[in-house]
């Protein structure tokens, strides 16, 4: 479904900022990087960038996806923060509301994912030729409809959470790539909040640890 790019006018909020990185509170609706053509300039990079001009990209989070996000004040700490998620070093929690109630109260979806190329920017499984891609769950609370949940990705594929919650059957709720029409349907946004995240300071070597309350309530 084609919409037309309408960021949020309020500035993400500062969370953390030092000499050698800052961690944002993104709001969904926000782009992480530029989009393609000048009408998707406006995102949390260039945003950041007008207080802080030497701010670098770590990371992302996908458009609709709110919560913690991580940038770099130099080549020599985004090299360092990059090395950390490449190893597997940097922990990220994220909750999600999703479509009713998975049979485990915890477990592993493991199912390696790969770009749907005529369908872009949908990602798909594809067990011959994807890459291995693993996310944890726990649940925390149901409703009538939905399921609170932990999740805790132990890659990082684009669209990866979202992916494996469709595929064990529960989407998360207002996904508009995913979701079933009544689980899009029943939330304004998608439910979907990077609550926590983890790390090691590039310069100090101290544990960096922060927390975003999450923004959306369980229908």
């Amino acid at each position: 479904m084609a919409h037309n790019y309408a960021p949020p006018p309020d500035d993400p909020e500062i969370v953390h900022a030092d000499d050698w990185l800052i961690v944002i509170d993104k709001p969904s609706g926000l782009l992480s990087v530029p989009g393609r053509g000048p009408e998707k300039a406006d995102c949390a990079i260039t945003r950041i960038q007008k207080a802080w001009p030497d701010a670098l990209t770590v990371h992302r989070l996908d458009m609709s996806t709110s919560g913690l996000l991580l940038f770099a004040r130099s080549k020599d700490a985004q090299r360092e923060l990059s090395r950390q998620f490449e190893a597997g070093r940097v922990e990220k929690t994220y909750i999600a509301d999703v479509w009713g109630r998975p049979a485990s109260q915890h477990g592993l979806v493991d199912l390696p994912l790969i770009t749907d190329w005529p369908n872009r920017p949908r990602q798909k499984v594809d067990r011959e030729i994807g890459k291995p891609s693993q996310t944890r769950y726990v649940i925390s609370q149901s409703s009538a409809v939905a399921s609170r949940m932990s999740l805790t990705p132990l890659t990082g594929r684009s669209h990866q959470l979202r992916v494996h919650m469709a595929e064990l059957g529960h989407p998360i709720l207002g996904d508009e790539l995913y979701a079933h029409d009544e689980a899009e349907r029943i939330a304004t946004r998608l439910h979907l909040h990077a609550a926590e995240l983890a790390f090691t300071h590039p310069q100090s070597g101290s544990p960096m640890r922060f927390q975003s309350p999450c923004p959306f309530n369980l229908p």
